[in-house]
């Protein structure tokens, strides 16, 4: 008895054709470029004396990535936290925190003037281009941090970062920022070790010109 074997040579394309397109669907998703998480670098932190204790001083390189930028320009505010933590080391207990502060920023677009705008507070500043805000945003010039003096010669342990808080996203983009690293754009704490100064010298006076004239008849 002879056996057909048309109805299987029959199916062998469409067979063929879904084992492709199954290995494609598998396949596409390690193919697909890695997504670009943004970054920030800090550079230059420093403290300088102020007034009233203590300022920050510090540059940042920001790296945007294009889903950031076409958030902003689609309306999202994006919401940027600086934190900055000073401690005392102790050799015979936990690290002395003393002083913690944090400052926040938000950038948002505005369709109607076409700008970008740079928030902190009631502080509000609008520029013409994402370029021009991140630069703002990368300058960090006396932010008071420290109150009150300290002791010349002690040596502390300095801390800085800043992030994109993804807390303060629209529900919807926490979702999609949790699962994304196109949302991650943060800094790694940034150590140095702070050794106080010793007090400015004060220049001396020229008390002479302050002096009555000396009559020496």
């Amino acid at each position: 008895m002879m056996v057909s074997t048309m109805p299987c040579c029959k199916n062998w394309p469409e067979r063929l054709a879904g084992w492709l397109l199954a290995c494609c669907l598998i396949l596409l998703p390690l193919l697909a470029p890695a997504a670009w998480a943004g970054s920030i670098d800090i550079r230059n932190p420093e403290l300088l004396p102020s007034e009233e204790g203590y300022a920050l001083a510090a540059d940042f390189r920001i790296d945007f990535n294009p889903r950031l930028e076409e958030a902003v320009a689609k309306g999202v505010v994006l919401n940027f936290v600086l934190e900055f933590e000073l401690e005392r080391p102790r050799w015979y207990w936990l690290n002395e925190k003393v002083a913690s502060r944090s400052q926040n920023w938000r950038l948002s677009y505005h369709a109607l003037t076409r700008q970008y705008r740079l928030s902190t507070g009631a502080l509000h500043q609008s520029f013409a281009s994402l370029e021009e805000a991140l630069q703002m945003l990368s300058r960090v010039r006396r932010w008071h941090v420290i109150e009150g003096p300290l002791k010349p010669g002690d040596s502390y342990q300095a801390a800085l970062r800043l992030r994109l808080d993804i807390s303060q996203l629209p529900k919807p983009f926490q979702v999609s920022a949790l699962g994304s690293r196109d949302w991650n754009l943060n800094s790694d704490w940034q150590y140095w070790t702070f050794v106080v100064p010793p007090p400015a010298a004060v220049p001396e006076t020229e008390t002479a010109l302050a002096q009555p004239p000396q009559d020496n008849r």
